[in-house]
């Protein structure tokens, strides 16, 4: 196989701010994701009825944003700065795609405290594809990935070193993590 068709790059960065029923802090996530990233967010509806939290079809409890190529590579730059270029084994899944949260938008480089916003986080979603993962989107002929051509784990772990100087983070460091910020919230 020709070694161009193995090589890994990122699709998109999507950004997520998931905020329940409430009209306010969609309207503030809305507004955030604009001033991170310079493009209008799209919101996210419902299309289940879950009585029990109020949801119901239509109503809108989100908002994203994605990003594409350069613009894409230069966001999650300042993204995996603001959590130290730091990553859990636990946030690559099977397909080779990886998602982290942040926990305060002010932690992003060249990002000023909004007053009318307040402290927000947003979770983000990295997808790593080859050339040739355009047959499962195509719409004529159809086909899956071959199995010896998607992206592992593994693979994705590295290529997140090497292009970003990412540093895997070890399961204690992460529980450690974890209860630093319980305890100090």
């Amino acid at each position: 196989m020709n070694k161009n068709m193995r090589k890994i790059k990122i699709e998109k960065v999507t950004l997520n701010i998931g905020t329940g029923k409430d009209v306010k802090l969609l309207e503030k996530a809305v507004k955030l994701l604009g001033e991170i990233t310079n493009s209008k967010p799209v919101k996210t509806y419902t299309n289940k009825r879950i009585p029990t939290w109020g949801l119901r079809p239509g109503l809108a409890i989100g908002c994203k944003v994605t990003l594409r190529k350069n613009r894409a590579n230069e966001l999650l730059k300042r993204l995996l700065d603001a959590i130290e270029f730091k990553l859990g084994e636990r946030q690559f899944d099977q397909e080779g795609n990886l998602s982290f949260g942040i926990p305060e938008y002010i932690d992003i480089g060249k990002m000023k405290y909004i007053p009318e916003i307040g402290i927000m986080g947003l979770e983000v979603s990295v997808t790593l594809e080859r050339p040739g993962f355009r047959i499962k989107k195509r719409k004529l002929l159809k086909r899956k990935i071959p199995k010896k051509h998607r992206i592992t784990k593994e693979e994705s772990i590295e290529f997140m070193k090497k292009e970003f100087n990412v540093e895997l983070k070890g399961e204690e460091e992460w529980h450690i993590a974890i209860i630093k910020k319980f305890l100090n919230n």
